[in-house]
C-alpha cells in the first residue's frame, strides 16, 4: 500500500474518533514511519515482534498546572508492521482504527493494561453480534 492509502486510513480512523474525544486532542502531531528504529524497540524493551504505534508525551492526567510551550505530543503508526498483520484492506483499515485508539487512549492517560482490558471488552461485544 502507498503512503497517501496508508494516511488515507489513518485520517478515516481520526475521523471516527467520538467527537468528546477529538474536542480535546490538541498539541499532538501524528506520524506515520515505516518501521520502528531498532533504538526504539530496544527503549521499549521489545525483543521479539514488533511495534504497531507509539504515543511520546505527557498525558492529559499528568499535565500539571505549569504544563505549557512545550512540543507536541507525537503518536507514530507503524505502516509495514501494520500491513505485515493484516490480509485484506478491510483488515487493514480495522487495525489501523485499533492502534489509533490505543494510542489516543495514551494521551488521555489510560495505562496499556487498561487499554488492553477495553479493547477485549469490545471484542467481547462485537462476537456476540
Amino acid at each position: 500500500m502507498d503512503r497517501t492509502s496508508f494516511e488515507n486510513l489513518v485520517n478515516k480512523a481520526l475521523r471516527r474518533l467520538p467527537r468528546p474525544f477529538k474536542q480535546k486532542l490538541e498539541n499532538i502531531s501524528i506520524q506515520i514511519q515505516d518501521h520502528p528504529s531498532a533504538e526504539t524497540l530496544d527503549e521499549m524493551g521489545i525483543k521479539a515482534g514488533t511495534l504497531l504505534g507509539l504515543y511520546q508525551g505527557v498525558p492529559l492526567t499528568e499535565r500539571g498546572w505549569g504544563y505549557g510551550n512545550v512540543l507536541p505530543d507525537q503518536i507514530v503508526i507503524y505502516q509495514r508492521p501494520i500491513e505485515e498483520r493484516s490480509s485484506s484492506l478491510e483488515e487493514r483499515e480495522e487495525m489501523v482504527l485499533e492502534v489509533v485508539m490505543h494510542e489516543i487512549g495514551h494521551y488521555f492517560g489510560f495505562d496499556d493494561r487498561t487499554l488492553y482490558g477495553i479493547e477485549a471488552e469490545k471484542s467481547r461485544k462485537k462476537g456476540r453480534r
